[in-house]
């Protein structure tokens, strides 16, 4: 099958090969994966076992650990396996269906960590609002609102790019399926993704990361009027690492997704993804939970469990 009027529907994602060092590439993506694997599997585990943990909080938590978990897997078992084997191939419906989870999981977390911040917010500078404004009922409207965002988000990329004729080339410089990645091989003018993807960014990255910051910076008002000095210190250093961890997932996939077509790089777009959608997966359980006394309690309980039984 070459250019002209023939479309490729088989294409070999040949990322990992243009590394100077593929095997320490793969290491790491490995070993993260294995980190995010267990950090969010004994979150997931921890939510549902625990009574204590029976919160609003910890249920964005677990939904949050339950999207890194659908984020890495749909990503790191496939590359693996390719490197392995050394078949490198995928089929168009898998490349977009790997395109559909990852837009689907991102836009997920996106929505996600809007309502997370929203729930600290009331949390800490409406407390006696809290019950009423973070009750079952609202929470539940807001997940539902998040998944339903995501997947429009999703739908409209797949819808986009599976009836494109891509006659280019079929070799992808990618260790998955990149949204970007596989526009670049359509024989179409990419204008109409540009505009595409700058509103759908708009929508998914400048609108919720506004909330974010809007909501962290009354937190951070709040906190420094309290009194306290160790609980202000505190709520200060939370406060730090998650807005460290939103802005390296926020700031690559803006830059991974609002960057126009004919200015693509390949490797600067893998190293974006591993930013955008493995490192994230692997930081979340420590940065939001693990590092809690309620998670960490709910751990000792485990523990104590699992001696009795031994």
């Amino acid at each position: 099958m070459g250019e002209g009027n023939m479309s490729w529907t088989v294409f070999l994602l040949v990322g990992l090969q243009h590394q100077r060092s593929p095997m320490v590439f793969l290491g790491v993506i490995f070993f993260m994966f294995i980190v995010a694997l267990i950090g969010n599997s004994l979150l997931l585990f921890l939510i549902k076992t625990d009574s204590g943990l029976q919160t609003p909080m910890y249920f964005f938590l677990s939904q949050l650990a339950f999207m890194d978990l659908c984020q890495v897997l749909s990503i790191v078992p496939k590359m693996a396996v390719d490197f392995v084997t050394q078949s490198y191939s995928i089929s168009l419906y898998g490349c977009v269906l790997q395109i559909s989870v990852t837009m689907l999981m991102g836009g997920a977390e996106c929505l996600i960590l809007v309502t997370m911040s929203y729930d600290r917010y009331v949390a800490i500078c409406r407390p006696l609002q809290y019950p009423v404004l973070m009750r079952s009922k609202n929470c539940n409207i807001m997940s539902v609102a998040v998944w339903f965002g995501s997947s429009v988000q999703a739908l409209i990329s797949s819808l986009y790019v599976l009836p494109l004729p891509y006659c280019k080339s079929n070799v992808i410089r990618h260790y998955m399926c990149d949204y970007p990645a596989l526009v670049q091989l359509s024989c179409y003018d990419n204008f109409a993704f540009d505009i595409t993807a700058y509103f759908c960014s708009f929508v998914i990255f400048f609108i919720p990361i506004s909330v974010i910051l809007a909501s962290y910076i009354a937190i951070l008002l709040q906190v420094l009027r309290a009194r306290s000095s160790g609980s202000s210190h505190k709520a200060l250093g939370s406060c730090f690492s998650h807005l460290c961890v939103v802005g390296i997932f926020y700031v690559t996939a803006i830059l991974t997704y609002m960057t126009p077509a004919a200015s693509y790089s390949a490797q600067r777009a893998m190293i974006n993804t591993v930013f955008f959608t493995i490192a994230p997966a692997m930081m979340n359980p420590f940065i939001y939970s693990l590092r809690n006394r309620d998670v960490l309690a709910a751990l000792r309980k485990l523990f104590a469990r699992c001696t009795m039984c031994q």
